[in-house]
């Protein structure tokens, strides 16, 4: 096959033991696993044509599509991965209807050309806004429906859900209901084979992913000699064991974070064979319960940095020096060198590359700490080249286990000295990828003695002993780090944890070889039936990782319902339910706060160079006051009018003021100017200030602040509950001009 360019496609072989993982990290993938590398096959090797793509796509939606042409289909070209050469091929559509665009996009496996994932983004999203047309069950019901569509031959089962996106689900976004399924082997859910199916709140299905790896007849345990689940059970409380760690949560909103203690329990034991009742680690099977590992630091004391300082030039040379490949096919580019601050506050030296080869070609970046002229991220891309190219890495007289370690320490001392006094040698075993023969060692960061959940660093080892990667990223600076002499103990943590532990049965591979195609019965931990839970070292209570707690319950006669899914969209925030009022004013700043978490994810600033020179718009509203961020955003975004030096944030807002920010938020400011050319028909239609006609009048015809009893109440102070339902209504208005801000 003639290979041509290269994309990257992330994949996780995680298990989820129904808790959070010790060695979870925002800047690597799960367990320290790479990317998954995706080779394009050449345009004269593609084995079927677009027409047989477009045929094949609508067989699987007969009528659905029918509106959409030939031209309206682009064929993505096919490919294969390294570790499996079944063909795949993407077909993707686009289509502009009453000038509001649908896209949408299926991938296609092996010679039957079946479905392995399909993504559409339909034109009319506002019948999938809040409040949905269809409720969660239904959706169930519609994606078992689409399940049996495609999947006529195999079982699968409802597995509780694993992901959550969105931890705040904003009003123009439409509701998403996502489900995940598991084939099954007599009755027993397969681990890696499983199907994602999402369904809009209008009840279209949207997005559906099915792992297509398959192996070449694979073997299952029998379910007939399994141990009894009690006895396991049993057995494993008696030896759980459980760690206290620094929790880490950011707030990517507002760019700040805060740190908790929590009791995890120690994840070494991934499950318990069901037939004959062996320990399974990342190592393999073991008679014995595995110990917790005890913490001992890279280095004893501080060592001096690298550099006390680099230059630019330095930098340069370092890269080269790194990035040199030895082929006279490949070409090495250095794109760019900029001096800049990364999102975690440090000052680096940024240098874009790119690899260069006849058919194409792919590159990165590599950062450099500027203050001590240490490497905090690099990646080796040799192997992908040599494939590209096609050559293969040399595996052989590759290095043990134990070496690549002793490799991993020797670059960490060498490239980055002065961070390691604050790690630990790796708790948890390597990721290794036997197709290259490489191993990715984590090494975690340790304050007070205490494990800092995902804050560590990534070494990665080749075969022949060489530095495959290296990252410390998530390096997080927190000046106030919780004392733990108020913490539950740990017995009472055990008892906790035990009391919220089940167990599940899998067929599950002990480990993920080629050559391995047996799948055994494993008993898997689980807590809580929620992978994102944590237990508070401080409280003892359960609290979840996205704060996804739907127990808030506010009692109104007439917007009720809004209210409580703005709470539970992390919307609105009310810290006691019970002396919540919605039919009291809201104040200006609150106000604008909803407004804000109701239209976009995201606020300005806190990355790249911002942080230093953060404006203000305001003297009474600097970068630390709580609500420095909706507001800034509200000003960009021209709802608010900077007319003096202060903002009044704990003043009520009235109707016709929250009117016009409405209006504002619509792009129809142009238009409510011209006061002039509006009649309002109200009673109270003098009372409405001039410079306000316009926005009364827009707001009011399009149902999004409607009038009582013929009169619109300008002056009247904005209640929680107006804002709720007229929020909702903003955003309904949005969705039909397709008017979002999405930053």
């Amino acid at each position: 096959m003639k290979l041509k360019t290269i994309g990257i496609t992330l994949v996780s072989s995680a298990l989820s033991l129904g808790i959070l993982s010790t060695s979870v990290s925002a800047s690597t993938l799960a367990n320290g696993q790479p990317e998954k590398v995706q080779i394009q096959v050449a345009a004269t090797e593609t084995v079927f044509t677009k027409n047989d793509l477009i045929k094949r796509f609508h067989e699987l939606f007969p009528k659905q599509f029918d509106f959409l042409t030939s031209s309206d289909f682009h064929m993505n070209g096919s490919h294969f991965y390294p570790e499996d050469d079944t063909l795949r091929y993407n077909l993707s559509f686009t289509k502009v209807i009453d000038g509001k665009r649908l896209y949408g996009d299926v991938g296609f496996v092996g010679e039957k050309l079946e479905i392995e994932n399909f993504y559409y983004q339909p034109t009319n999203e506002k019948e999938a806004l809040f409040p949905a047309k269809v409720s969660k069950e239904e959706a169930r019901k519609i994606a078992d429906n689409f399940m049996k569509k495609f999947l006529k031959e195999e079982e699968y089962q409802l597995e509780a859900n694993q992901y959550n996106y969105y931890p705040q689900q904003i009003l123009t976004e439409p509701i998403r209901y996502s489900f995940s399924f598991a084939r099954t082997k007599n009755q027993v859910a397969i681990t890696d084979q499983r199907i994602e199916v999402t369904v809009l709140g209008n009840g279209e299905v949207v997005s559906f992913y099915k792992n297509s790896a398959k192996l070449d007849s694979p073997t299952y345990d029998d379910v007939k000699p399994i141990k009894d689940k009690n006895d396991i059970l049993k057995n494993v409380k008696e030896n759980l064991s459980v760690d206290l760690q620094y929790q880490i949560n950011m707030d990517y909103r507002t760019g700040e974070s805060s740190v908790q203690l929590v009791y995890l329990p120690t994840s070494k034991m991934r499950g318990v064979n069901a037939i004959s009742g062996e320990y399974l680690t990342a190592d393999g099977y073991s008679a014995d319960f595995p110990e917790k590992t005890k913490l001992e630091k890279v280095s004893a004391n501080p060592l001096p940095p690298r550099k006390n300082g680099i230059t630019v030039e330095e930098a340069k040379k370092v890269a080269e020096q790194l990035l040199s490949v030895k082929s006279d096919k490949v070409k090495l580019s250095i794109e760019s060198i900029s001096e800049m601050e990364n999102y975690n506050g440090q000052d680096v030296i940024s240098i874009q590359y790119m690899y260069q080869y006849a058919n194409g070609g792919f590159g990165s970046n590599l950062e450099i700490n500027k203050q001590t002229g240490e490497i905090i991220q690099y990646h080796n891309m040799t192997s992908d080249i040599l494939q590209q190219t096609g050559e293969k890495p040399n595996k052989e007289n590759a290095i043990s286990k134990e070496e690549a370690l002793e490799q991993a320490v020797k670059y960490a001392k060498e490239w980055i000295p002065s961070y390691l006094h604050n790690y630990a040698m790796p708790v948890d075993e390597p990721y290794s990828d036997d197709r290259l023969g490489t191993y990715h060692f984590t090494f975690p960061r340790v304050v007070n003695g205490i494990m800092v959940m995902g804050d560590q660093i990534s070494v990665g080892i080749a075969a022949d002993g060489s530095l495959n990667s290296l990252n410390v990223n998530s390096y997080q600076k927190v000046e106030n780090w919780p004392s733990n002499d108020k913490v539950i103990s740990e017995e009472n943590a055990k008892t906790i944890l035990k009391d919220a532990l089940s167990l599940k049965l899998n067929y599950m591979k002990k480990d993920y070889k080629q050559e391995n195609k047996h799948y055994d019965l494993v008993y898997v931990p689980v807590f809580n039936e929620d992978p994102f839970t944590f237990l508070d070292a401080n409280t003892g209570k359960w609290n979840n990782l996205n704060g996804i707690e739907n127990t808030t319950v506010i009692s109104h006669p007439w917007a009720e319902e809004e209210l409580n899914y703005l709470i539970n969209a992390k919307i609105l925030d009310v810290k006691d339910s019970k002396k919540f009022n919605g039919d009291a004013a809201i104040s200006k700043g609150e106000a604008i706060k909803v407004i804000m978490n109701s239209l976009t994810y995201f606020y300005a600033g806190g990355y790249y160079g911002e942080r230093e020179n953060l404006k203000q718009t305001f003297d009474n509203i600097d970068p630390k006051h709580p609500l420095y961020q909706p507001i800034e955003r509200a000003v960009e975004m021209g709802i608010i009018k900077p007319t003096s030096k202060t903002f009044d944030v704990d003043s009520p807002i009235k109707r016709e003021e929250v009117a016009a920010w409405y209006i504002r938020v619509l792009g129809l400011e142009q238009a409510a100017k011209h006061s002039d050319i509006y009649k309002l028909g109200f009673a109270d239609a003098n009372k409405v200030q001039k410079e306000y006609t316009g926005y009364v009048a827009l707001a009011n015809s399009m149902g999004i602040l409607e009038s009582d009893k013929n009169n619109f109440n300008p002056a009247r102070e904005v209640t929680y509950a107006e804002l709720a339902v007229s929020t909702i209504r903003l955003a309904h208005e949005m969705a039909e001009k397709r008017n979002g801000f999405y930053y």
